[in-house]
This record gives structure tokens, sequence and C-alpha cells, in this order.
């Protein structure tokens, strides 16, 4: 109520004041030389009736800007009339524009904006001016905020008018709707304080500013606008083709399509700008009419066509590889035929006069070895030697060993131990997978010892296999100790991992109770030796931790328990380090008693056992007080308690055996007895350093034969097949196979 009665009063007074103005106008019209308007009194420094303002209460803006509107609405109305009233032929109107202008002025004067029209002129309109704005302080001091400014409220007058003012800003893409609010945004810095005249010029119709019309070009481009035509996370423009084409979310934030791809790939369920959920799935393709994105048709095609390319030499390679393999296979089937030959043919086929008919006989060449093998069985019927094998056979009289197959079991390599099944019949040597990319790891080729050829191949360790081991029980199942941690029991049967034991640490040998087959070894590369119990799949029973040093358990036997031996009547494991050896002795209980063996110290690479004669075969690598390989064959003893002291096992030398210079690998040797029967003892070791197998006679320490291989020997195995003796060395790739002829 308070409001509106302050806006009647004001327009009252308004009215009053034109009703004088008028009347001026008036009193002058019959002058020519009289101004004719308005705004010719204004030129004129026309003394116009100064009213001074009545005291208001102090109100809000927006009231205040109300009562402004109304007391505009109510001079327009009046102004109007008197310019209908005073159109007469002795003064000449003003145009249309003129008149707006002199109507703002005369408003702005009435509404007590101040409105200078000469800086030096001493007018009642300059002081209406600095009236009002020392009043207008006076209000901001109170209010506590900055006066409304006075030029503003006439651009908003000349505005509501229709009347385009100069005084906008250059740079506006849009003007506001609002009169009042655009007139505040507008004005200058220096405009918005409060300004104490403003020239009468810009107040004048002057032609509108270059901001001010709607067909004004834009701005220049921002640096949003060209953020917005590139992918936010790889900061690249967008393509029309290809990966990187515009793609949006759900959300709707656009982004290269291989860019947020793999964004939802790799972890993220949001999205990069507003962390909205997000999955691959929602992901969508932008067909834009206007799309400034790069044209990399040209890239994409030249990526198709590296792509084609380096597929065709993908294919170019595996064929190459192909071929390599069928080389390398008829190079090893040409050297296996080769020797078999090196074989002198049995006497009674060349007696017979079979050469047509013979197998061999496929050229002229075959053909002319074979009339020369016949001419020296002729000149000596009685025996024969083989040339080829290269056996230097000391001593005939106890018979020796003669090359029988060669069966090749890796064509990459890897093939580390050997072993001997004879329930089923086959040679089992441990090797890397024949197919790592679809099945990675290793396990054991099976070679049949009665055709002599390779079967097939059984997986089984993640990692290189150390040892393989088989019961006394005869029931074809296979303990393996690999360096992936685990110790394995495979039935041979069925070719299945029964059962998995995790020791903890890389297992380097592993071996079976004699006396007991529900107890098996594992040694470890710390040095221990842990006890498992078939029957119990949790866990292993008991740890044998070592007395020394933690040097991995190279080699690990079991002794059995022998009744008829008074020397070394116990039974137990002998583990063997780099460092030396130990005997852990077993007791009824299940206790073990370690004896430290009286051992070299730091050269020790392998530790095998005789179980029949108690004989240990201990092999030394080469070292600076022994430049040579020695194999030392040692016998087990117990020395007999005497006044309650505890009985020592130890071992005492036999018999030392000489080989090369040359001994990197931890070769696995073996002490057997003689196929020639009785007490005789043969010891096989494999020499680095000629690439053979070497048979010492350990009643004579003398060498028997030297059987030549390809590449190192790595393991040795006897075995018998219906009573015929037989030797397998292995290699890295295959197998020789020996027959014991006496």
């Amino acid at each position: 109520m308070a409001g509106r009665y302050l806006a009647m009063e004001e327009a009252q007074d308004m009215e009053i004041e034109a009703q004088m103005v008028i009347s001026d106008s008036e009193s002058c019209s019959g002058d020519e030389e009289a101004p004719l308007s308005l705004w010719s009194m204004l030129e004129d420094g026309l003394r116009l009736p100064v009213r001074r303002p009545l005291r208001r209460r102090q109100t809000s803006r927006s009231r205040r800007s109300r009562g402004w509107r109304f007391q505009a609405q109510l001079m327009s109305q009046e102004v109007l009339r008197v310019a209908n009233a005073n159109n007469d032929a002795s003064i000449q109107p003003q145009n249309p524009l003129q008149n707006t202008a002199n109507l703002s002025a005369r408003l702005t004067v009435s509404q007590e904006i101040p409105l200078a029209v000469n800086a030096n002129a001493s007018t009642p309109l300059e002081m209406l001016l600095e009236n009002r704005t020392s009043e207008e302080a006076h209000l901001a001091a109170v209010h506590g905020r900055p006066s409304q400014s006075l030029l503003q409220n006439s651009e908003n007058l000349s505005e509501g008018l229709g009347v385009s003012q100069d005084l906008a800003p250059v740079g506006n893409e849009e003007e506001d709707p609002d009169p009042l609010r655009a007139a505040e945004a507008g004005a200058p810095a220096e405009e918005r304080g409060t300004p104490s005249e403003v020239t009468l010029a810009s107040v004048q119709h002057s032609p509108p500013g270059p901001g001010a019309t709607a067909d004004s070009p834009r701005a220049p481009q921002s640096d949003a606008d060209a953020e917005g035509e590139t992918c936010s996370i790889c900061l690249e423009p967008w393509t029309s083709a290809g990966d990187h084409r515009l793609s949006a979310l759900r959300c709707g934030h656009l982004f290269g399509f291989i860019c947020i791809s793999r964004w939802l790939s790799g972890g993220g369920d949001k999205c990069p700008q507003c962390n909205k959920p997000a999955k691959r799935a929602q992901i969508i393709f932008l067909y834009a009419r206007r799309l400034r994105a790069l044209d990399n048709t040209e890239e994409v095609q030249l990526k198709s066509r590296l792509e084609q390319e380096q597929g065709s030499r993908r294919r170019d390679q595996l064929e190459a590889a192909q071929c390599r393999q069928q080389l390398q296979l008829a190079t090893d089937e040409n050297l296996r035929l080769r020797k078999e030959l090196e074989v002198i043919p049995d006497p009674d086929l060349l007696s017979r006069g079979a050469l047509a008919s013979c197998h061999l006989c496929v050229n002229g060449f075959f053909l002319q070895e074979l009339r020369r093998w016949k001419a020296q069985a002729a000149s000596s019927s009685s025996s024969y030697s083989t040339s080829s094998s290269q056996s230097q056979r000391q001593d005939s009289s106890g018979g020796h060993y003669s090359f029988s197959r060669a069966v090749l079991v890796s064509q990459t390599g890897g093939c580390r131990v050997l072993s001997h099944c004879d329930p089923l019949g086959c040679l089992l040597a441990s090797q890397s997978s024949p197919q790592p990319n679809l099945m990675p790891g290793f396990g054991v080729k099976k070679i049949s010892t009665a055709t002599m050829k390779s079967m097939q191949y059984v997986h089984i360790h993640y990692k290189q296999i150390r040892g393989l081991a088989f019961s006394a029980n005869q029931d074809s199942l296979l303990l393996s100790a690999a360096l992936d941690k685990t110790i394995k029991l495979t039935s041979l049967m069925t070719n299945t991992v029964v059962q998995t034991y995790n020791a903890g640490c890389p297992v380097w040998s592993c071996c079976w109770n004699q006396d007991n087959n529900n107890y098996v070894y594992a040694g470890l590369s710390n040095g221990s030796v842990l006890v498992y119990d078939t029957r119990d799949t949790s866990t292993h029973l008991q740890e044998l931790r070592p007395l020394k040093s933690s040097c991995p358990v190279v080699s690990l036997c079991s002794v059995p328990r022998s009744s008829s031996s008074a020397s070394f009547p116990c039974s137990g494991i002998i583990a063997g380090t780099l460092e030396g050896g130990c005997f852990w002795e077993e007791f009824e209980s299940g206790s073990f008693r370690p004896h430290l063996l009286p051992l070299e110290s730091g050269n020790c690479t392998d530790l095998q056992v005789e179980p029949e004669s108690r004989h240990c075969l201990v092999t030394y690598r080469p070292g600076r007080s022994h430049p040579s390989l020695r194999c030392v064959l040692m016998e087990l003893n117990r020395t007999p308690p005497v006044d309650s002291m505890t009985p020592v096992c130890s071992c005492s030398p036999v018999q030392t055996f000489i080989g090369g210079t040359s001994s990197k690998l931890l070769t696995k040797n073996r002490v057997f007895k003689s196929p020639a029967g009785g007490s005789a003892t043969l010891v096989c070791a494999g020499d680095e350093a000629s690439n053979s197998t070497m048979v010492w006679d350990v009643g004579t320490g003398s060498l028997l034969q030297k059987l030549p291989a390809d590449l190192p020997v790595l393991d040795i195995c006897p075995f018998k097949i219906n009573q015929s003796s037989f030797l397998a060395s292995l290699t890295e790739k295959m197998i020789k196979i020996y027959s014991w002829e006496g």
C-alpha cells in the first residue's frame, strides 16, 4: 500500500510539471522565433520548473523500479496528448525519432535523471543534476549498496519507446528481453557507478552499434568451441571413419570410439566427464550432418593394406617354419638310417645272398656298402667289430654294449631326466610341451621298449621337471618333482595326475621309500627334505632340515634295510647337495637321525646308491685341485656302538674314476650290477668334453667303453627286457639305446 501511494503521488507531481511545460510552450506559440518543442527549449537553455523531490520512504529496489515504470506510462500518455494539441501549422513537428528522443529527455528530467546540455552552462537543470547526484549518494550510503545508474534508467525508458541508443557494449550476441536487466548488464564499468552527467549526443538518435543488431556477425571462435571438436580423452580431433569416429554415451558426452571403448574396457565404468554409470554396450555412433572431422580415409586404407601384408608375411613365415621342420625331420630320418647302416648286418643274411631283397638296398650306395660288409664278414667269420659306434672295449671277456636304436624325443630340446617303468615296458623322458601355445609346461614322453619308438606325451608340470621315480610295487605310479614347487603322483595307466603336494619351494629331487611305498621324499632348493605319506593328501609329515648349508638337494636316494649286510644294516635316505652329503638314518618309530658324510665340499654334483652292495657313487666336477671330472665310489659303513655311544654312519672311498675336463651340467650318473652277472659292478657317467657315455669296471677300475653321443649326456638308465639288458643315455633331444652283448 505504501508503494502504491508513493507511485500515485509521484504521478500527480509529474502531471503538474507536464502541464507547466505545456503552458509555457503555448505561450510562445505565437512567436516565430520561439522554440517549437521541448527539445528546442532544452537546447536554448530554457529554465524549466524545478521541483525538489519529495522525501520518500526507503523502499527496496524492486518497488522503486515499479514506480519508475508507472511514471513512464503516465508521462508517455501526457506527451502524446500535448503533441496532438500543438499540431499547428506554425510549429513544424520534428521527425519521429527526434520526438522520441525529446520525450526520452523530458521523461529523464521528470524522473530526476541528470542530462547535461552543456558542460559550462549554469542552468537549473544542472542544479537539479547536482542535487539528484548528492541525494543518490546519500541513499547508497544508507542502503549499503550502489545506486542504480541514472544513465541506465534513461536507456531503459528509451528502449521501451523503441529508440535504439548506442550505449550497449559492442560484442553482445543476444539482447536481453528485460530492458532493465539488459541495460544493467550492458553498461560499462564506469557507468555502473554514480555518474554526474551524460552528453546529449548519447541521448539523441544515434546509429545503432555493431553489437545491437540481430544480423551482426558472431564473435571469433573461442577455445571452448575448439575443445568441443576434439576427444576429451586423447585430445585429438574426431574422424569421419575408422576407430576414432564420433561416438556418444547415454549421458550425451562425445568421444572417439576407440578411446571410450578402451576406457570402459580397462576397468572404468563411468563417463570420464560426468562420472555417470556407463557400459561399453551403450556406445553409439553419431551421424552428424555437419561434422568437422579429419579425413582419414586414406590412413584407414593404408592400415588395412598393412594388416594384409603382415598377415601374408606371417603365413609365409609359418610355411617357412613348416619347411624347416620337414627338412629337420628328413635330416633326422637320414641320420637314423645311416646309424642303422653302421651296424653290420647278420652274417646269415649275407651268406644267403639275399642282397636284392634286403630293405636297406634302396640305391647303389647302400648296395656297395653291403658288399663291403660282406667282404669283411667273409674274411673274418668268427667275429666282427662295430666301426661307427666307436665303442672302446678294453676287456671283451665280460661282454660289452652295442648300439641298438636312437629315438628322437623332442625336436626343440628340453629333456632332463630319464626313468624306466617295468610294468608298462616303457622309458619315460622329461621334456617341454610339444605344443607350448596350447598346453604350456612340461611332461614326460613314453618310449616303448618293445618297438623302440616314441608313443605319447603326458602333461604333468608347469615348470621344468628335475626328478622321476617309480615305486617297487609295480603299480605304474610315477613320482615327479619340478621347479613349480610341487611333487605329483601320476598314473601311467590313465595318464592322469592323481595326487599333488605343494612343497612351498622348488623341488630338485624325489624318491620312494624302498621299505614302505606309502612314503615318498622330496628334496627342496633350500636344502630341506620333506617326508610325505601318500595316504595323507593334506601336507607333509615332517621336514628334515639341513645341518650345514642350505644348498639345493640335487639328488635323493633311499637305502633299504638289509639284515645280510653287517657293515651297514640300517635304512634311511641319502641327500646330496653341492656342499656334500648327509645320511638320514630312519628308525622304526618313523624318526630320523642325521649323519654327515665325509665328502669334499663345493664340487659335489650327484650322489647315487647301489642298494645291494651298499655302495654310493659321488660325482665331483673339475676344480682347481682336480682339473678333471671324478667319480668316486664309496662304501657305506656304520661303527658299532661302544659303551653307550651313539653309532656313526659314514663312508669310505673304494675306487676313483677320471673323466673329461668339462662338467657344466648336473649329469646324473649310475652305479649298478653288471649284466655279466656275479659280483661285478659297472659305473656309467656322462662326459661333456667328448659328448659320450663312459663305462668303467669297478673291480679293475678300467674304462670298458666310450659310447658316443651327439650332445652332452644328461641322464643314464639301465633296464632289462625279457632277461636282456640295455642301457639308455639321454641327451637334450634324443635317447640312444645300447644292448648288452656278452
